[in-house]
């Protein structure tokens, strides 16, 4: 595993889906077994260009998103490494009988994209928003779960799903993010990454908080205070030793999703830190509420997805360990 840390808190000129459309032109072009499954949304996240290139390789399900699991299950009991994507509301909500049943049960090679998590599906409105899509995979056994935050880290983690032969879950932001990995990073499946060292807290965060993460770490800094700063982009399997390393050295522990936090990414460091090495523990994330419509901008704020809240969420933390 090697990458390279932007972190200049810019948004980026590309859209994040064409890093995953990059990954499946590479992967179709070299196997012909790996296959799309879409549900009629080939404009919004771009995989028009896998049809037009490989047409053979791409099945277009219509907005019928449970059939179009249970078609990627069947293709991938044939031999087929299969991808289906629909927004994350439907990936996960209205099609995850037919994900556990036909695909999970069955220990099939499905790799579910659900795009637009949480305050992504912004003016797509409540009924668009999931904060409990993680939640659901998560619950199933030997499920690959991942929430990865720009271009490089989805172009390199849909080619190592391919390669994994693991039924997965991987939300994915559609269009604007702030870039903070270069081009070419590897990341593992399963391992964490270190992107700031500290001493004082450790925030661990996924997904479009790792840039809010690292916003949070330079106004602590500027406070004298020390905090470490973990992308752990694989919430299933969880990189355990990385979490109670970090809770040894720092003592005192953030984590920062756009997810519930009661089950999400939150809860299952908790569960990690509580069996092993209980230490004060703050949650960033969205608090037992639906979604609603609105700019991304306002969403982050009204359910207190940004920097101020780690920052915030940090000094309790601190002040919890030290008295």
């Amino acid at each position: 595993m090697s990458f390279t840390l932007i972190g200049k808190h810019e948004k980026d000129s590309r859209n994040n889906r064409d890093g995953f459309v990059t990954a499946m032109l590479d992967l179709m072009e070299k196997d012909s077994k790996v296959m799309h499954v879409d549900c009629d949304l080939e404009n919004c996240i771009n995989t028009g260009k896998l049809a037009k290139a490989f047409p053979e390789q791409t099945v277009n399900a219509g907005i019928a998103e449970a059939n179009a699991m249970g078609v990627a299950a069947g293709l991938a009991a044939t031999g087929r490494t299969v991808f289906m994507h629909s927004f994350g509301c439907f990936a996960s909500r209205r099609a995850f009988d037919q994900a556990f049943m036909s695909a999970a049960y069955a220990k099939l090679p499905v790799h579910v994209i659900g795009s637009d998590p949480g305050v992504c599906a912004a003016y797509n409105g409540g009924t668009h928003m999931p904060f409990e899509d993680c939640a659901l995979y998560m619950s199933v056994p030997e499920a690959v779960v991942i929430d990865p935050v720009d271009y490089a880290q989805i172009n390199c983690l849909t080619k190592k799903l391919a390669a994994s032969g693991k039924f997965s879950y991987m939300r994915m932001i559609r269009k604007g993010f702030t870039t903070v990995y270069g081009d070419g990073s590897d990341f593992e499946i399963g391992k964490g990454v270190t992107l700031k060292e500290g001493k004082d807290v450790a925030i661990i965060a996924s997904g479009i908080m790792v840039d809010e993460a690292l916003k949070a770490q330079e106004q602590l800094a500027a406070e004298g205070i020390s905090a470490k700063v973990i992308d752990m982009f694989t919430w299933k399997p969880l990189d355990e030793q990385l979490i109670l390393d970090s809770a040894a050295e720092c003592g005192a522990i953030v984590t920062a999703e756009n997810h519930q936090v009661k089950v999400g990414l939150g809860s299952a460091v908790a569960n990690v830190v509580i069996k092993n090495n209980p230490v004060p523990m703050e949650m960033v994330g969205v608090e037992d509420r639906f979604g609603q419509v609105g700019a991304e901008s306002f969403l982050r704020e009204e359910y207190g997805l940004t920097a101020a809240h780690i920052v915030e969420a940090a000094k309790k933390a601190i002040a919890r360990k030290n008295g």
